[in-house]
């Protein structure tokens, strides 16, 4: 008897702690994390290409290859994050050390422009004077870049999902109900747009006016408020354990099924399922099995010498349906996912060749002002922090009584949205770039890059304020894919995925520069360092041709997706919910149909 008071005591206590957990109450500190991490991260990124080729005098193709290569550097290790929270660090020790590193990153890389041993002197009055940054300061450059690239693979991959968690639906019912929890992603990327916001006008600012020792001090100064602001949350947060290897669960789905790949898959009710098996790794519900991939299906085959005397199953041998459902889940995602990386590549130059083309123009606000060339992404981040605010508290609404979704549309029809929008960016700017390169011949400014053309800046607002608007319908509606369809153990890894069309496609940016560079180069240069003796417009379109390309990629693998099934248990019984349409009901029952 007194030892079930003490059980019962132990459960009262770990459920008023529970009680005490997670919430709207946690969104301060992780809200707070995020957008000093963005406000740092973009600080410098945003105007780093005015510090690669003014500070460091490299080419202007070289510079823009430094930063897509960054960019790609820095999506690519959120893959690994993702991996080692989902494995065995959790979400909020793998954000603690991810800020850390970064702000070591942060760090060294103020030194290097404060200190003049680690940047080559102003260049002298001709620009054929300009030394150019040695090895030894390059390579200063190169380490405070990895390193905070490694810290982007702690925070990126998990500070959404962690912050998700605190809304998730737990084993004993609702913590928050479906609305709220869709509602944190434009929540989350709103405070994103708005670190950015203040990141293009304030940081950049001091760059360009005050210096780069105090250009990025100031953002080295907001990471480390990053970091106080997201620990000193640490007694409220829901800490869901991490459920193990996730690559490993996946390889032993496929290995099991390649050893029986001769064997006959019987009817799925007689499939491998195990209730306690799955229980650390399945907190809100098994997944149930589906048609597709079936080859996948002969992992959960039971044959002779799958199950050890102790009735535990051999994992290289015998996987349950819901493990077997785990990797299916991940293939179906993965089509989907890519087409996110066309939209990179289109968009990389906004951080390069468009602020070059801003430095070219008239940028004259009042008689003793100028907008600085990187503050152009203003208008990006304002037009999708309207577009989220609208789209939330408006345009759901209105779709919600013609289509029933609590979300008024469903995640894919959302990216597909954003999408198309991207097109019509590009080919704005493919325009507004013919016609400045035609005022600078009419002006004989043909041969004077630096001379200022009677041409003002905010020709280029409608470019990047449509990249902005394609943007709140884009990456909320990948992140909310992504986070829905994926097996809940393996959500890091989702939101790694999301990060991981970043890289390839910043890679594929490099690619595609230096391809058109090499090949421009003997019938008249597309990219030279004087863009105004450049063929610019022609690079936009040809980047239009692979988003329309892109965008029919993307309706076939939506026509052929099928949503992924979840048993969820209610009270006493079990029942069956279906995800599709990311806001909890049977909207996706059949395959495909996400667009119907």
């Amino acid at each position: 008897m007194a030892a079930e008071d003490g059980r019962g005591e132990k459960e009262g206590a770990d459920a008023r702690k529970a009680k005490r957990q997670g919430g709207f109450r946690t969104m301060p500190f992780i809200l707070a994390n995020d957008f000093c991490d963005r406000l740092a991260s973009v600080g410098f990124t945003s105007n780093l290409i005015t510090y690669l080729t003014l500070q460091l005098h490299l080419p202007l193709v070289h510079a823009s290859n430094i930063i897509t290569n960054y960019n790609g550097t820095a999506n690519l290790t959120p893959l690994v994050g993702g991996l080692i929270a989902d494995s065995f660090a959790g979400r909020f020790w793998t954000i603690t050390f991810g800020s850390v590193a970064y702000q070591i990153g942060m760090v060294c890389l103020t030194l290097s422009a404060a200190l003049p041993s680690l940047h080559p002197p102003p260049c002298a009055k001709h620009a054929a004077d300009c030394q150019r940054a040695s090895s030894y300061q390059i390579a200063v450059l190169y380490l405070s870049l990895l390193c905070t690239s490694i810290g982007t693979g702690g925070t990126r991959p998990c500070t959404m999902a962690f912050g998700a968690d605190q809304l998730e639906l737990t084993a004993h019912g609702r913590r928050g109900a479906a609305r709220p929890k869709w509602s944190f992603f434009n929540l989350y990327f709103f405070a994103v747009e708005l670190a950015k916001l203040t990141a293009v006008t304030a940081v950049v600012y001091i760059q360009e006016n005050v210096g780069w020792g105090w250009g990025l001090g100031v953002p080295t100064i907001a990471m480390l408020a990053a970091v106080i602001a997201f620990v000193s949350g640490y007694s409220l947060y829901v800490r869901m354990p991490p459920g193990g290897s996730p690559m490993v669960r996946l390889a032993q789905v496929a290995a099991a099924a390649f050893k029986k790949r001769k064997a006959t898959v019987p009817d799925p009710s007689l499939l491998y399922q195990d209730k306690e098996l799955d229980a650390g790794i399945s907190t809100t519900g098994r997944l149930l099995h589906t048609d597709q991939l079936k080859f996948f299906d002969k992992a959960a085959i039971v044959t002779d010498g799958d199950v050890l005397p102790s009735g535990q199953p051999r994992p290289w041998r015998l996987s349950t349906v819901h493990r077997v459902e785990e990797l299916k889940s991940i293939i179906r995602i993965l089509p989907i996912c890519a087409a996110g990386i066309i939209l990179v590549t289109s968009s990389s130059h906004n951080h390069s060749f468009a602020i070059q083309q801003a430095r070219t123009m008239d940028r004259d606000i009042t008689p003793h002002f100028k907008i600085p060339p990187a503050s152009m992404l203003i208008f990006t981040n304002l037009a999708m922090l309207l577009t989220l605010a609208f789209y939330d508290r408006v345009l759901i609404g209105v779709l919600r009584r013609f289509t029933g979704r609590p979300n008024g549309i469903t995640h894919l029809q959302r990216t597909g949205v954003g999408l198309t929008i991207a097109m019509l960016s590009n080919a704005v700017a493919a325009v507004v770039e013919r016609r400045r390169r035609s005022v600078a011949a009419a002006s004989g400014l043909l041969d004077a890059p630096k001379a200022t053309l009677p041409m003002s800046v905010f020709w280029l607002v409608p470019q990047f304020a449509i990249h902005g608007i394609a943007n709140a319908f884009m990456d909320v509606g990948r992140m909310e894919f992504l986070y829905d369809q994926a097996p809940e153990s393996m959500r890091s890894m989702a939101a790694a995925l999301y990060w991981l069309t970043f890289s390839i496609g910043s890679y594929l940016g490099t690619l595609l520069v230096t391809i058109v560079h090499a090949k421009t180069q003997r019938s008249g240069q597309w990219l030279p360092d004087n863009l105004n003796r450049g063929k610019l417009d022609n690079y936009y379109w040809l980047v239009v041709a692979l988003e329309v390309v892109n965008l029919v990629y993307f309706f076939i693998c939506v026509k052929y997706y099928t949503f992924k099934p979840l048993e969820m248990v209610g009270g006493e019984e079990e029942v069956e919910l279906y995800h599709g349409n990311g806001n909890g009901t049977d909207g996706a029952k059949k395959q495909g149909g996400s667009f119907k």
